[in-house]
């Protein structure tokens, strides 16, 4: 879609850039997202973000400042304060380049990794909200209910929900309140800065808060349950996240039993967004999304925390 916007954004983002370089090479604006909870507009090295809908400010300024204080692990703004654009809260951040999705093959697993662990022993700031996995994972199914009730594959994706712990659904306060945590995480979440070769760094700050760490680590153990993760990509992940004394998971032995309910409730998350953008869309189910499916489908067969190793 074309967001009315990109236009505002766009002459934002523009004066944000030459706000803070006299050496803009100007040029052409970029949309580099264009969705209900986040537009994204790159001018130059200056990128505008436009928050969902409904963002709380005093909460996303307590981000911000957690961000601008942790400049070797997440990725500083530019300004600590948002702004305000139709209704919409506005922040400002340098450019940085992405991971490239047409080479899997060098994913950055060790750095997205180290990069957690250092998050996850970070002392969290006073007042800083709860992370927000949970509560996502509650609006993806919602967003099932309201989309596909009927269809026959939400009923596993339901019945895999429905036995995940409250806390795990949103239902209730997670079991630990105290751990800085991104609340996202995935490889679209890391890019180098200063571009093009700086280090990796963490971005989106919309979930960061505070929660249990392994809600972190949860998405690649998800795809590495469900067979669309290779096992050595996964290990060169785990292996990074323990060497760096990561606190999500035990130094060594059997992670599974803290990863089981957070791994869970990402396949589920998955499996509800893709049962609902198909069903929008009158199309079958991809290889990819009838993967998550099927596996919320073998979870709902054995209780959450079992300790007989992967989900799936």
């Amino acid at each position: 879609m074309t967001s009315d916007l990109v236009p505002e954004l766009s002459r934002r983002a523009r004066a944000e850039a030459h706000r803070h370089s006299s050496r803009c090479p100007c040029g052409a604006s970029v949309t580099l997202a264009d969705r209900p909870d986040a537009t994204v507009v790159r001018h130059a090295g200056t990128v505008a973000k436009a928050h969902a809908p409904g963002t709380d400010r005093a909460e996303l300024a307590l981000r911000l400042t957690t961000a601008a204080g942790l400049p070797g692990i997440l990725l500083p703004p530019l300004t600590r304060a948002p702004v305000t654009l139709h209704d919409r809260l506005v922040t400002y951040w340098p450019y940085g380049v992405p991971v490239d999705p047409d080479t899997p093959e060098a994913a950055p697993w060790e750095a997205a990794a180290t990069l957690l662990a250092r998050l996850h022993r970070s002392p969290a700031p006073p007042g800083l909200p709860l992370m927000r996995g949970p509560a996502k994972a509650a609006r993806a199914v919602a967003r099932l209910l309201a989309a596909a009730p009927g269809d026959p594959a939400a009923r596993p994706v339901l019945r895999a929900w429905a036995g995940l712990p409250a806390w795990a659904r949103g239902e209730q306060p997670m079991p630990d309140s105290r751990t800085l945590c991104h609340g996202d995480l995935h490889l679209g979440q890391l890019v180098r800065h200063p571009a093009p070769e700086g280090p990796w760094l963490l971005i989106d700050v919309d979930d960061l808060g505070t929660g249990v760490p392994a809600w972190d680590l949860a998405r690649p153990a998800a795809w590495f349950a469900c067979g669309l993760l290779p096992p050595d990509e996964w290990t060169r992940f785990l292996d990074a996240y323990r060497a760096c004394a990561g606190p999500a998971v035990p130094a060594d032995g059997d992670p599974w039993p803290a990863l089981d309910v957070p791994a869970r409730a990402l396949a589920v998350q998955a499996a509800a967004l893709a049962v609902a953008r198909a069903t929008t869309a009158q199309r079958p189910l991809d290889e990819v999304e009838q993967a998550v499916v099927d596996a919320c489908d073998r979870m709902s067969r054995a209780p959450a925390g079992s300790p007989d190793g992967p989900p799936t």
